[in-house]
């Protein structure tokens, strides 16, 4: 996945605001990239790609038939959309 794809999907969410619409578009827009929606809590160590105010993009590896998160965006083959709540 190239750095530039991320920046889309960075930019189309801040855009169009964070919900399930939105990532039924992005998913149809980029289909060969597997989208996850959770809240930024729910994600232990594993730092985010990129950072927003209200969310949190994180890179996803399943190259080697287990996921992982990595800072990798050539091996990245999934996005996690992680909502930021303020406490």
């Amino acid at each position: 996945m190239q750095q530039e794809i991320v920046n889309r999907i960075s930019n189309f969410t801040l855009n169009m605001g964070l919900n399930e619409s939105t990532l039924s578009t992005l998913r149809q827009e980029f289909p060969e990239i597997h989208f996850t929606y959770c809240s930024d809590d729910d994600i232990l160590d594993a730092a985010p790609a990129q950072e927003f105010d209200s969310f949190n993009l994180y890179l996803v590896d399943g190259s080697d038939h287990c996921l992982k998160f990595t800072s990798n965006f050539e091996t990245a083959t999934g996005v996690v959309i992680a909502e930021v709540f303020e406490d």
